[in-house]
């Protein structure tokens, strides 16, 4: 079993974060038509406003040691009563299928007590699947779960209170 360590990202790491947001971007392509510029890039707008935000707390993911991703947990939430919301979340492939989401979000959720949003983009298969084993067995069966659409796209939202005992 690998050594997986979240820890929160400090202001001189997020360059990382944004460099990071690349490969977020890059699997997000296969889901919604976000194009490469010109330069090769991912035009994302730098979120120094939203790492400065006082409700975002970023976290990188590492592995053995080694970066594997980030997760970033905000405020930006569309069901009322909840408090907390996974904004971005990106394990680098080689590090998928391993454990290493499922340790992230047990983490998160033990880490950080409150009412939570976590909703995924429909067309994304894996996420699907991810999030309809996962909080099920974290929650013991305490969620809700609801369709919503966000920016045109059908999403489906958990809710759901932490902390719970986690398995």
């Amino acid at each position: 079993m690998p050594t997986i360590a979240l820890h929160p990202a400090h202001r001189d790491e997020w360059d990382t974060l944004e460099n990071l947001m690349q490969f977020y971007m890059h699997d997000f392509s296969e889901w919604l038509p976000l194009k490469l510029a010109g330069h090769g890039l991912f035009s994302i707008h730098p979120k120094d406003d939203y790492w400065r935000n006082p409700a975002t707390q970023p976290f990188l993911i590492r592995v053995d040691g080694e970066l594997a991703g980030f997760v970033t947990v905000d405020n930006d939430t569309h069901i009322a009563g909840a408090e907390f919301n996974i904004g971005y979340f990106f394990i680098a492939r080689r590090f998928r299928g391993q454990g290493v989401a499922q340790f992230v979000v047990s983490a998160l959720l033990s880490r950080i007590p409150g009412q939570w949003q976590i909703f995924h983009i429909d067309a994304n298969l894996p996420a699907q699947r991810f999030w309809a084993r996962l909080i099920p067995e974290l929650s013991g069966g305490e969620f809700t779960c609801q369709p919503r659409e966000v920016d045109g796209y059908p999403c489906t939202f958990y809710a759901l209170y932490a902390p719970f005992s986690v398995a």
